[in-house]
């Protein structure tokens, strides 16, 4: 099926049926609704080489995740692929793993004009030569943060979130609260590490401990864990900075035989479905996952549209939500 005959089965233009195939604005509701009908009827498939030679653009934007098994970044991907499609774009899906060949290969993408933007999910500290490599690219950083404020980022509050956790634990009656983080090559491990000293120190507590996860896995939450029970003063909670962490520290406490919220109370971290999943369910600061996905591809197609833009920094709500753990 040819555009001509889109435009005859539409009773349109040509030029109309390619307004509506190129998202343009200048299309009447009406001529682009009988356009898109007439697509789905015939069921239509543009020529996607064509349209990137026609319009310099391949509606296709890379997103580079430093782990797809985290079910945070899972929703963020979700939201971000809802959005970009919702705007004519597709994604390609790059789970990096932190790992600099991986992510400075998918990075071609961009100076082959594969892709018109980048969103990622990756530590920029981690990712000098990843950056360089991007250049003046479109580029938007999402949960997380560009030092120098040369990128868009779109992310939450993290140190005002760590505060909550801590004030909410000292309520119950928490004296030694314990903290799980993740690499401070991230910056929001260390802006959550930041809130979680302050709340400490505005509480004039003077127990602290941090045990460092490998990595966001449940395993590594438990062997975090278990490290902070061996400790000479055993803490009375624990907050971890993702929910997979949490969990995995909720079995290191079960398996050594002490109980939740009465022995070591747990507070984790994103709002994602495993924290109702688990036993006792889990108290955790919830991120809009799938709404900041959303906002990141606003902000990557303003960039992408206006490229002398400024670059724009989003802070997004958050909710403590209190269950069973804490």
């Amino acid at each position: 099926m040819s555009i001509q005959k889109i435009a005859r089965m539409a009773g349109v233009s040509v030029a109309t049926v390619s307004r509506v195939l190129n998202n343009s604005e200048s299309v009447k509701p009406k001529n682009r609704e009988r356009v898109l009908q007439a697509i789905k009827a015939c069921q239509y498939q543009p020529n996607l080489l064509a349209r990137q030679l026609r319009t310099a653009r391949s509606s296709m934007i890379l997103v580079l995740v430093s782990n797809i098994a985290n079910p945070f970044c899972a929703e963020v991907v979700k939201g971000i692929e809802e959005e970009a499609e919702k705007n004519g774009y597709r994604i390609l899906l790059c789970n990096s793993g932190a790992d600099i060949a991986r992510s400075r290969s998918a990075l071609k993408l961009l100076s082959g004009k594969i892709v018109d933007g980048i969103i990622t999910m990756d530590a920029c500290a981690k990712l000098p030569e990843l950056a360089t490599m991007i250049g003046a690219a479109p580029w938007v950083q999402c949960a997380e943060y560009a030092d120098n404020g040369d990128v868009s980022c779109v992310g939450i509050n993290d140190v005002d979130a760590a505060c909550c956790v801590i004030d909410r634990l000292v309520e119950r009656g928490c004296q030694r609260i314990a903290m799980i983080n993740h690499d401070l090559s991230y910056k929001y491990a260390r802006l959550r590490e930041r809130g979680y000293r302050s709340g400490l120190q505005a509480k004039h507590l003077g127990y602290e401990n941090v045990a460092y996860a490998r990595d966001l896995s449940f395993s590594a939450g438990k062997t975090a864990m278990q490290h902070l029970l061996s400790a000479p003063e055993r803490p009375d909670a624990v907050f971890a900075v993702s929910d997979t962490l949490a969990a995995g520290a909720l079995l290191a406490i079960h398996e050594a035989g002490l109980t939740m919220p009465q022995d070591i109370a747990v507070v984790g971290f994103d709002g994602t479905e495993l924290a109702e999943m688990v036993t006792p369910p889990l108290s955790t600061i919830e991120q809009p996952s799938q709404a900041m996905g959303r906002e990141a591809v606003r902000l990557l197609l303003n960039r992408i549209d206006n490229p002398d833009s400024l670059p724009e920094s989003v802070i997004m709500d958050w909710r403590y939500i209190s269950r069973a753990s804490a």
